[in-house]
C-alpha cells in the first residue's frame, strides 16, 4: 500500500512558523505532483499549494501566497510546506497527496489525487 505521512504540525501564536514534512513510502516522488490541501472544522477541503515532479512549478491559493513556501527532496522522498506569518484562519488539518504523472513540469491542484496521507493539525492561536 502506497503511504504518505505528515508531519511538523502543532500549536504556533499567530505571526509564528511551521514547517510541515510529508514523507513517502511504498513509492518514490520523483514522478509524482504533490499537492497540500488542509481542512478546518466545518468547512470544505481546500487546496493550499501544488508542486510539480520536477520542483520547477508551484502553485499556491491566494490565501496563502507570500507566506507559505513548498519544496520537495526527492533523495529524502519528502514534500515540505514552509509556514510564515501565520495567522488564525490557517488553523486546519493540513493533508499532504500524490499523483502519479508524465508531464514532469506541471501541477494543478484541480487534479484528482490518489493518495493521501492521514493529516496533521496546525492551531495558531494565541
Amino acid at each position: 500500500q502506497l503511504q504518505l505521512v505528515e508531519s511538523g504540525g502543532g500549536l504556533v501564536q499567530p505571526g509564528g512558523s511551521l514547517t510541515l514534512s510529508c514523507t513517502a513510502s511504498g513509492f518514490t516522488l520523483n514522478s509524482y505532483v504533490i499537492g497540500w490541501f488542509r481542512q478546518a472544522p466545518g468547512k470544505e477541503r481546500e487546496g493550499v499549494s501544488c508542486i510539480s515532479a520536477n520542483g520547477g512549478s508551484t502553485v499556491y491559493a491566494d490565501s496563502v501566497k507570500g507566506r507559505f513556501t513548498i519544496s520537495r527532496d526527492n533523495t529524502k522522498n519528502t514534500v515540505y510546506l514552509q509556514m510564515k506569518s501565520l495567522k488564525p484562519e490557517d488553523t486546519a488539518v493540513y493533508y499532504c497527496a500524490a499523483e502519479w504523472v508524465t508531464v514532469r513540469g506541471i501541477c494543478n491542484m484541480a487534479w484528482t489525487f490518489g493518495s493521501w496521507g492521514q493529516g496533521t493539525q496546525v492551531t495558531v492561536s494565541s
